[in-house]
């Protein structure tokens, strides 16, 4: 199990963008999601509840950051972002684990850049 939530309990279908800085040294980095036309922006999600942060849930626990922005474009909701920082080695190996988790659910793929 590997899933996205941004109100606890509703999962997010939509699979998102995934892009991954990391130090020099490896021990720290954010990773920005983006997520365009996600579910939670749909007509009547507004009712089930309200985006309290972006909850990473797999087996091991839960992830959790509350850096989460809409984008709009002309006047509607268009796309989430989410930043998530990574401010250790141990932080960065539990959420890989996720990440891998989730890329095997999805069927995700790495690109390195260039």
């Amino acid at each position: 199990m590997a899933v996205i939530q941004f109100i606890r309990g509703i999962n997010e279908t939509v699979i998102a963008d995934v892009s991954l800085t990391r130090s020099r040294d490896g021990s720290k980095g954010t990773a920005t999601f983006r997520f365009n036309n996600p579910d939670i922006l749909k007509s009547g999600m507004q009712e089930k509840g309200e985006i309290t942060g972006m909850y990473l849930k797999d087996d091991e626990g839960e992830l959790v950051t509350r850096d989460v922005s809409a984008k709009f474009v002309n006047g509607k909701p268009q796309a989430i972002e989410s930043i998530y920082i990574i401010k250790s080695p141990k932080e960065w190996d539990r959420f890989m684990r996720f990440m891998e988790r989730y890329a095997n659910k999805n069927q995700l793929s790495f690109t390195k850049a260039k």
